[in-house]
């Protein structure tokens, strides 16, 4: 269910300290400003999607920032996609502005320093993240904040209209369709970043980035395979299995690992999920590519801190 918080039920020259306590409980610590005054209004409407919200925030004239000792005092490690609705929106990151307006999309990160600018009344949708669901489908991303995903470009096009689409669905579905969604629209925004990486593809760094999401991708894509490798994997991107060792062990894990969590991820929603009630956990792990259900049971156990059956009886959000 929905969760509207708003500022007109508090007295006129309250309304932006209590717009500012709004903001940093519905999102992270951030200090806000407005020339408005006793005109001063605002509201948010939150639903959540597992570890992911949701929000709608109607608003007036504000700049809003994201300071160091704000961050320092913190330890969230999240990522925003903010959708335009209405209103023009200035994001200032990493040394770069993205503007940005209805149609279009943007992305900023929590533990570095941002200012978002609005010299108008604005509406939006914002994505609220923990990086992990991002990172692990394409890498590192830190290039692409404050950058303007546009629906002049039909990808861009496509994310924004299922994000917004899923935005006003979340409600009206259970939540472990709403999940299956929200993964669906992750991996959405994953083929835009690394369609715009593409597009920078002289660039090392970016042809690296590129190419570990092909590789990702293509993880993911055969998950359920049980004679996935790293030798196949390779080989369906051009590339030495060396190389694609050196591109995932950047990301601190290994191919057998990053396969094996991803694995025991989807178990864990299924297990879960009262549309797989009928099934056995067997038919569910060797559905994921395990092929051993002793082991499967062992290192779930370790991953988690329950066994499958467990979980399958009492989940955790």
């Amino acid at each position: 269910m929905a969760v509207v918080l708003d500022t007109s039920t508090s007295v006129p020259d309250r309304r932006l300290a209590v717009w500012q306590d709004i903001v940093c409980d519905t999102f992270v610590g951030l200090d806000c400003r407005s020339d408005m005054d006793d005109s001063f209004w605002g509201a948010v409407t939150q639903s959540t999607i597992g570890p992911v919200s949701c929000t709608r925030v109607d608003s007036c004239a504000q700049r809003v920032f994201r300071t160091p000792s704000r961050i320092a005092r913190a330890s969230e490690d999240y990522v925003l996609v903010a959708l335009g609705n209405s209103g023009v929106n200035g994001v200032f990151q990493d040394g770069r502005e993205a503007v940005v307006s209805a149609g279009q999309f943007v992305i900023y990160d929590t533990t570095r320093p941002y200012e978002l600018r609005f010299d108008e009344g604005f509406s939006q949708t914002i994505f609220q993240m923990p990086r992990k669901l991002l990172h692990q489908r394409i890498g590192a991303f830190n290039a692409l904040t404050a950058t303007t995903f546009s629906a002049n470009r039909p990808l861009e096009r496509l994310a924004y209209e299922f994000l917004i689409g899923l935005s006003r669905t979340i409600d009206q579905v259970d939540p472990a369709t709403a999940n299956r969604l929200m993964d669906q629209g992750l991996d959405l925004i994953a083929m835009v970043f690394a369609d715009r990486m593409h597009q920078h593809s002289h660039d090392q760094s970016f042809h690296r980035s590129a190419l570990l999401y092909r590789l990702k991708n293509y993880i993911l894509s055969h998950l359920r395979d049980p004679e996935l490798s790293m030798p196949r994997a390779a080989a369906a991107l051009g590339i030495s299995p060396r190389y694609a060792s050196d591109l995932i062990a950047a990301e601190q894990t290994s191919f057998r690992s990053y396969v094996q969590m991803q694995r025991l991820e989807r178990c864990k929603r299924d297990l879960a999920d009262p549309a797989h009630a009928a099934r056995h956990v067997s038919d569910i792990a060797f559905a994921w590519g395990f092929n051993d259900l002793a082991h499967f049971s062992r290192i779930f156990k370790q991953r988690f801190g329950v066994a499958p059956r467990e979980w399958r009886e009492h989940p955790t959000p």
